[in-house]
C-alpha cells in the first residue's frame, strides 16, 4: 500500500479509502490510485484485512448433491448474490446426510473464518440434521422446510405442484397421474402435496404415485408403466429429467403428445424448450432464492450474529409450451 502511495503520489490513508470505495475521494485522485495499482500488480491480503476489519468476507455454503440440476443452480444463484454483494464462497459438498456430516462441514467452515453459512438443504434428513445442530455464526437454510433455528428460504413447491395440476384440469383431463420425486426429498413431497390438493379440491379421483429418483431412467420406467394402464390422459412429472425419461417412453409405445397424453415438468431446465415436444413445466427462480438467501445472511452479520427465525418463499412461475392440449 505504501508503495502504491508514493507511485500516486498521495497518503497511504488515502489509497485506502479508495479500496474501501470510501466516497470522499476525488475522481482524479481515485484515477490515479487505480492506475498505480494496476501498474504495480497491487493485491490486498485478504488474510490480513480479515485480522483488522474481523470479517473475512468469505461466506461458507453446504451443499449435498450438486450433480443435480436444482440444487446446482441453487449454490450458482447463491454465489452470484454473493458476489454481486462483495463476498466470496467457499463451498463444501457432502455424500452423506447425517448430523456428523453437516457438523463436521459447519466445523470446517468456521475454522476458516466465514462470516456466515448457507446450507442447501432439500432432503428431510440433511435439514433435521441441520435443525438440530447449535449455530453460533449467522445460517440459512434454502429449501430446508419450516423455519426453525435457523432461517429458510425456498421456492414454494406446493403451489408449483398445484399450478401444474390444475393447467391439465383446466384443459379437460378427469384426472392428472404423478411421477414423483425421492421420498426423502422436501421438494418432491411439497409438490405431491400440490398435485393432490388439486384434485381433491376439484373433486377427482387421486392414482397412486410413481415413484422416480429425479433421473431420466426413472421417468422412462414410470412412462413404460404409465403407456400400459387404460384412461391415462395427463401426467405431472416431478422435475424435468424423469419428463424425459417419460416422454421417450410413451414415443416407443407409439403414445402421442400432446395427443394422447399430456405431460408437464418442472424446473425449467435449458433443455426443456427442446425436447420433442417442448416442454410444458413449472420454473423455479434460483436466482431469487440466492438473493434472498445472501441478504437473509447479510442482516444477520450486520446484526452481530443469528437472528429471529423467518421463512421466505419465491413463487414458481407456470411456462406453457406444446407438450399439453385439451380433450
Amino acid at each position: 500500500m505504501a508503495d502504491v502511495a508514493k507511485e500516486a503520489g498521495v497518503s497511504h490513508q488515502t489509497v485506502s479509502r479508495v479500496l474501501n470505495d470510501h466516497p470522499n475521494v476525488r475522481a482524479e485522485t481515485r484515477t490515479r490510485v487505480l492506475e498505480a495499482i494496476d501498474k504495480l500488480g497491487y493485491r490486498r491480503n485478504l488474510v490480513a484485512r480479515a485480522l483488522v476489519t474481523k470479517h473475512s468476507r468469505t461466506l461458507g455454503v453446504v451443499s449435498f448433491d450438486t450433480t443435480l440440476y436444482g440444487p446446482a443452480s441453487t449454490v450458482y444463484g447463491i454465489e452470484q448474490a454473493a458476489r454481486a454483494a462483495g463476498y466470496f464462497i467457499s463451498i463444501v459438498s457432502l455424500k452423506s446426510i447425517d448430523k456428523t456430516g453437516v457438523r463436521d462441514a459447519l466445523d470446517y467452515l468456521a475454522d476458516q473464518g466465514v462470516d456466515g453459512i448457507v446450507a442447501v438443504a432439500p432432503q428431510r434428513s440433511a435439514a433435521q440434521a441441520l435443525a438440530d445442530l447449535p449455530l453460533d455464526i449467522p445460517a440459512v437454510a434454502v429449501e430446508g422446510g419450516e423455519a426453525g433455528e435457523v432461517p429458510v428460504v425456498c421456492v414454494d413447491q406446493v403451489e408449483g405442484g398445484r399450478l401444474a395440476t390444475e393447467h391439465l384440469l383446466e384443459l379437460g383431463h378427469e384426472t392428472v397421474w404423478h411421477v414423483r420425486g425421492p421420498g426423502d426429498w422436501l421438494e418432491a413431497e411439497g409438490r405431491v402435496i400440490g398435485w393432490r390438493s388439486a384434485l381433491e379440491r376439484a373433486g377427482r379421483a387421486v392414482p397412486e404415485p410413481l415413484a422416480g429418483d429425479w433421473s431420466p431412467r426413472s421417468g422412462y420406467e414410470a412412462g413404460r408403466s404409465l403407456a400400459g394402464m387404460a384412461g391415462v390422459t395427463a401426467v405431472f412429472v416431478a422435475n424435468d429429467q424423469m419428463a424425459l425419461g417419460v416422454l421417450r417412453a410413451f414415443t416407443e409405445k407409439g403414445v402421442k403428445v400432446p395427443g394422447q397424453v399430456s405431460v408437464v415438468g418442472f424446473d425449467d431446465i435449458p433443455e426443456s424448450a427442446y425436447f420433442s415436444p417442448p416442454l410444458t413445466t413449472i420454473r423455479q427462480d434460483f436466482g431469487a432464492v440466492g438473493r434472498h438467501s445472501i441478504g437473509v445472511l447479510l442482516r444477520q452479520i450486520e446484526a452481530g450474529g443469528p437472528q429471529a427465525s423467518e421463512r421466505l418463499v419465491v413463487p414458481p412461475a407456470f411456462v406453457p409450451r406444446v407438450s399439453t392440449a385439451g380433450r
